[in-house]
This record gives C-alpha cells, sequence and structure tokens, in this order.
C-alpha cells in the first residue's frame, strides 16, 4: 500500500498517511533503511533533508521489508516511483 509523505522531518525520517502497521502497533513517522544522512556539518546546514524533502514531500511512497519499531519510528526499506530511496542517496550509505 503506498503512503503519502506529509512531513520530512531529517534527512532519513518522515511522516507518513496512512499510518503503517507493523507488530500490532501503528505509527505515521518512518526511518529509511540503508543509508544514514549525516548530522548537520554546520548548524543551519540542512542538505540531506532538504534534497529528501524535493524528492518526496506530497508524494506517495511504499514501504517494504519492515524491519522493527525503533523510538516510535518504523525502520523500513522506502521506494519512490519504483526505486529504493537509498539508492537516490549513495553518498550516505
Amino acid at each position: 500500500m503506498n503512503r503519502k509523505v506529509k512531513e520530512v522531518i531529517t534527512g532519513d525520517i518522515f511522516k507518513i498517511s496512512p499510518e503503517w502497521v507493523f507488530d500490532n502497533k501503528t505509527g505515521d513517522t518512518v526511518l529509511i533503511s540503508g543509508y544514514k544522512h549525516p548530522e548537520q556539518v554546520s548548524p543551519g546546514d540542512n542538505s540531506a533533508k532538504d534534497r529528501l524533502t524535493e524528492l518526496i514531500s506530497g508524494k506517495e511512497v511504499e514501504l517494504r521489508d519492515m524491519v522493527m519499531i525503533t523510538r516510535g519510528r518504523l525502520l523500513c526499506d522506502v521506494y519512490f516511483k519504483g526505486k529504493n530511496i537509498a539508492d537516490y542517496f549513495p553518498e550516505y550509505k
């Protein structure tokens, strides 16, 4: 099932609608598996967040291969237009 991206929080975390269901729990926050964006290099450096926002904000994504819930966020692979989001950010793998 596809979900719409409501808000991008960081370069690898975002909120969706409708909520996901995993292991008898639900939520709206997703942590992308497959890469880790760098922490801000300098104050105000939101380049990873800005890039992810430009790519998926307000668009449909598909959640696959759900791994676990960590701090209320579903860790899983995320696909946009049939391509794994991690593949859009090879420098963060």
